[in-house]
């Protein structure tokens, strides 16, 4: 069965998410990063950089491509371009060993370039959607195949049930959305209907219609609630959470993943506890 971003002519979330894939857009952002603070400054200060930048391409020549340091030529612009096609023909996850190489190699003694460089990059992996950060300089995976499958799973099983399935499809292409993503209300829309035709029906009534029929745990029924009140207020009218000034991508990642996993629960145990959905 095709999953949402299927249908609706995306690429599979694993894709969407870039979990194990770069796209070009992604790839070119780097290449930028990379341009911005490390080749533009060499050709704008060669006399300053060359040092720096010939110490680097030795520990490129010597540690990361592993050939020897008599192939690496002199002319800044044919290793340029050496280092350019490698960069655009490389497999994706590469480019990530290639960035996270330079990072930890360009000599920086004040350490004024390679934490911008490392930001910068942060910021393009943010807005393409990649399932990978630089986090204490070391490339690190923050969105697991296993989140995805959530997801995925929720998607799926949740399409008897219209309004669960509207708001988990609503809050994924809100959090897709690479032109213009609304992590605030991606968050809202995955705070959604929960285990019942009803359509207007919160987490708390949802809890409380299933109990006694399916078994939960008080503490584990405790965790939900306490999940839902960190969204919203008493009525479950206003969003709490969503009045924070800096909601981030990791806010409503973490929204959407928890409320499939939820979904997800709850639709098994109802199943196996006989109730019709």
């Amino acid at each position: 069965m095709k999953l949402f971003s299927q249908r609706r002519g995306f690429k599979p979330i694993k894709s969407v998410m870039q979990v194990d894939s770069m796209d070009s857009e992604l790839r070119n952002g780097l290449w930028n990063a990379l341009t911005l603070y490390y080749w533009e400054q060499v050709e704008l200060n060669w006399i300053s950089y060359y040092k720096k930048i010939d110490i680097l391409f030795k520990r490129l020549w010597q540690d990361y491509f592993k050939k020897p340091i008599d192939t690496l030529k002199d002319y800044w612009p044919q290793t340029y371009q050496e280092i350019r096609k490698y960069f655009f023909s490389c497999k994706w996850y590469e480019v990530y060993d290639f960035i996270e190489f330079i990072a930890n190699s360009y000599p920086d003694e004040d350490n004024l370039v390679n934490p911008i460089f490392m930001d910068s990059c942060n910021s393009v992996l943010e807005r393409e959607l990649s399932a990978y950060r630089f986090v204490g300089g070391k490339i690190t995976q923050i969105t697991s195949k296993e989140e995805i499958s959530e997801i995925e799973e929720a998607l799926e099983i949740s399409n008897p049930l219209k309004a669960v399935n509207t708001h988990l499809k609503r809050a994924l292409d809100l959090l897709a959305d690479r032109e213009s993503p609304d992590y605030r209300n991606s968050i809202k829309e995955s705070i959604c209907n929960l285990i019942t035709k009803e359509e207007k029906v919160t987490l708390g009534q949802a809890l409380k219609k299933i109990e006694g029929k399916v078994s939960l745990h008080p503490a584990l029924k405790s965790a939900f609630s306490s999940l839902y009140g960190y969204t919203s207020d008493a009525k479950g009218i206003r969003h709490a959470l969503l009045d924070e000034p800096n909601i981030s991508f990791e806010d409503a990642k973490f929204m959407l993943v928890s409320c499939s996993a939820f979904v997800n629960y709850l639709i098994s145990k109802a199943t196996k506890a006989g109730i019709k959905i």
